[in-house]
């Protein structure tokens, strides 16, 4: 009973902690725009948002296509930094489809690309995975044959 009182109080204190730690606040930029993350990898995905332009618009960057703007009180944008941009600091300009606004944000490429981490089941398991397994199967059923058939030859069942 000890023990989960323990894991409850670890829980407590991991949750608590986690509560209590400020969030990571997106740069924002003059204009209402913001960008998330800041600092992005050649080839990662940056994504955009900006207050002020209700009919939607455009953004674009030497770092970037341009990408469409989502219209509404807030309208967002993703973008994919070329693999070939580099590293360094670019300005990525919105620009409401009504002209009412044009403003500008600061990011930063960062050079290589980021850890592609978390396949979690995409690809499935290799000729070698497959043979590995079945022998191990095979390994272990030939086994547990090889110990009943020798405790059936002893008397009584047991030594």
């Amino acid at each position: 009973m000890r023990a989960s009182r323990a894991y409850a109080a670890t829980a407590l204190a991991c949750t608590a902690l986690a509560l209590s730690a400020p969030a990571a606040p997106a740069a924002e930029g003059p204009g209402g725009v913001t960008v998330n993350p800041y600092s992005v990898h050649q080839g990662g995905t940056i994504s955009i948002a900006a207050t002020g332009c209700g009919h939607g618009g455009t953004v674009t960057s030497d770092a970037f296509s341009q990408v469409g703007l989502s219209a509404g009180i807030k309208g967002y944008a993703s973008a994919r930094i070329h693999d070939h941009a580099a590293p360094g600091h670019y300005d990525l300009t919105v620009k409401c489809s009504d002209d009412t606004m044009v403003a500008t944000h600061r990011f930063t490429v960062l050079a290589g690309r980021g850890a592609h981490g978390g396949l979690g089941g995409s690809r499935g398991p290799s000729d070698t995975d497959v043979a590995v397994g079945a022998g191990l199967v095979a390994s272990a059923a030939l086994g547990g044959a090889i110990f009943v058939a020798r405790r059936r030859d002893t008397p009584g069942g047991r030594t």
